[in-house]
């Protein structure tokens, strides 16, 4: 799919407002234990690169979850805002922010063989493995 316009949004209490230009109508899940112990189940996420502007800085804390990428959450509300790459700058943005209806899609899965048995979606979707990830993002394709 072609990226979409430009997307508007904020965390539940307001406090933190973000507008970004997503790379594509894409949301992935994300099912790394990491990722479900920070959100009790998949993360859905929209990859935006760089093209990201957050109001209201002040109020986000950031947490270095791994030696390359950190989360960001409002520190008034708790919502999750964000996982970024640290050495690239790469965000990827928590998909209920968006204010907007756009027509999104749930694309792809990855850390497929993290995912626990006691859920599971029916879309078909593009599902990686951890390692797969790890070898689609060192080898910088995409």
């Amino acid at each position: 799919m072609n990226a979409i316009v430009e997307q508007r949004g904020s965390c539940l209490c307001g406090a933190v407002r973000v507008t970004a230009t997503p790379k594509s109508a894409h949301i992935d899940a994300c099912h790394c234990t990491i990722c479900r112990k920070w959100g009790g189940g998949p993360v859905f996420a929209v990859e935006c690169g760089t093209n990201v502007l957050f109001q209201g800085d002040e109020h986000i804390t950031v947490y270095a979850s791994s030696e390359w990428a950190e989360r960001g959450f409002c520190r008034k509300c708790g919502t999750h805002l964000f996982y970024r790459l640290k050495d690239e700058g790469l965000y990827s943005l928590s998909a209920g922010l968006f204010d907007s209806d756009a027509e999104w899609h749930f694309a792809e899965q990855i850390f497929i063989d993290e995912k626990p048995a006691w859920y599971s979606f029916a879309e078909p979707t593009r599902n990686l493995t951890g390692a797969e990830v790890f070898a689609k993002y060192a080898s910088g394709s995409e």
